[in-house]
């Protein structure tokens, strides 16, 4: 599994935005509550981003990158100026693979969200 994502531990196809947000915010120093209070929301939002429920809009992910210290495009998809890659964890045999399955289902999950999103967006608009 290491070869697949040489140097990309937060790239899009191994963590998600909520990973990201999380691990730099630590890195940080920042509590959630702290982290709220530097963007001007509520903990349920910075709740919400991190645990992959809700997507900050354009504005607040641009100031996040600014508080984080990170670029924007590390903080959506994991490329570009971010945070150090943590030390690898000796993990028993087959824990790694079990893993990469469950970031793969988040990732379809996330995405068919989005899409049920899209469809209820235009079912709406059929209605009216």
């Amino acid at each position: 599994m290491e070869d697949s994502y040489p140097h990309a531990y937060f790239g899009e196809q191994v963590a998600t935005l909520g990973d990201r947000i999380t691990a730099a915010r630590e890195a940080q120093g920042l509590s959630q509550p702290g982290f709220a209070r530097k963007l001007g929301v509520k903990l349920k939002t910075v709740q919400n981003w991190e645990d992959d429920r809700t997507e900050p809009r354009a504005n607040k992910a641009q100031m996040m990158s600014g508080v984080l210290g990170v670029s924007v495009s590390w903080l959506l998809i994991g490329v570009g100026d971010g945070i150090p890659e943590p030390m690898k964890a000796t993990l028993p045999e087959g824990v790694e693979d079990i893993l990469d399955e469950l970031r793969q289902l988040q990732s379809a999950m996330t995405e068919n969200v989005r899409k049920i999103g899209s469809v209820e967006k235009r079912l709406r608009s059929a209605q009216r």
